[in-house]
């Protein structure tokens, strides 16, 4: 068993494809196939199924070998890590993602003193939806994520950063952001601004679920992927929209909106820093965590 299959035999079962493995691993896809191949030769038991041309599915074998060799390649990196950290320099990667919201507003002045302290490590950032970090911590392709404390599945951790809340996003001056508790059928009576549908956006499927039970009619005059995108057809008077926020971060108050809470709708949640329960860290890597955090991790 060489090493050169193993790292094949992991990004073509990663990524479901010898063409997109190709690409990774800077290969042919025949010596891809070759290798793989090779492997179930030696192992005597077929790892891959061949669907057709293009698709490939993991057979039990397949699986099995598939979390060696995640083990395997994790615990080189975990080497090469620690090799550094005796010679006194730091060396490694450090990936991590977010939605767009949450590293455009809180994550600025970490990165800056990080990279201060360890201009080594070659930083990743990567800016997705919160099913999307999900699904990178999942398959461990990146360090860190940061999404909402109620999506986080239970055989992840999650460790509380900052406290949210659910409000309603409308213009200064608007009838409704004098009210002092406003119900969604005063809501419905406003065009409003939604994420797309779909299982990416689980918020948007919870309010229209409300909004289906009280018999409430309403008008999406418009769908936003993005939070600061809709905060700005807002203060334009287009409609109203909906965000989870930090109570009182400074910037809030430099816009021209309004932020009613919707507490006696909605619980508040908790923005996590979410990782793999076998995550081993690096030094450099918790010292992020706790630059993060304001404390020591355990």
């Amino acid at each position: 068993m060489e090493w050169q299959q193993i790292v094949g035999f992991y990004h073509t079962a990663r990524l479901g494809s010898f063409t997109k493995a190709a690409e990774v691993t800077f290969r042919s896809q025949s010596a891809l196939s070759q290798q793989v191949k090779a492997l179930e030769e030696e192992l005597a038991c077929q790892l891959l199924e061949r669907i057709g041309k293009r698709k490939l599915r993991l057979t039990e074998a397949g699986e099995r070998f598939l979390r060696f060799s995640e083990a395997l390649l994790e615990n080189y990196d975990r080497l090469q890590e620690e090799l550094h950290e005796i010679k006194g320099r730091p060396q490694g990667y450090l990936r991590i993602a977010a939605p767009f919201t949450t590293l455009y507003h809180l994550f600025r002045d970490i990165w800056r003193d990080y990279v201060s302290r360890f201009p080594q490590v070659k930083l990743s950032i990567l800016d997705r939806s919160q099913q999307s970090v999900i699904d990178l911590v999942k398959a461990g392709e990146i360090d860190f994520g940061l999404a909402l404390e109620s999506v986080v599945p239970k055989n992840l951790v999650a460790r509380r950063w900052h406290k949210v809340e659910m409000v309603l996003m409308t213009p200064r001056g608007h009838p409704l952001a004098q009210a002092r508790r406003v119900t969604l059928k005063e809501i419905a009576q406003y065009p409003l601004i939604l994420p797309p549908a779909g299982l990416k956006y689980p918020g948007r499927r919870t309010l229209e679920e409300a909004l289906r039970k009280l018999g409430a009619s309403y008008h999406i005059i418009m769908e936003s992927s993005n939070v600061e995108l809709s905060s700005l057809y807002v203060e334009l008077g287009l409609g109203l929209s909906f965000a989870t926020i930090v109570p009182d971060l400074a910037f809030l108050e430099k816009r021209r909106l309004a932020f009613v809470s919707l507490g006696h709708y909605f619980k508040p949640d908790f923005i996590a820093v979410v990782m793999r329960q076998d995550k081993l860290l690096a030094p450099y890597k918790r010292a992020f965590l706790e630059m993060l955090l304001g404390h020591k991790v355990a």
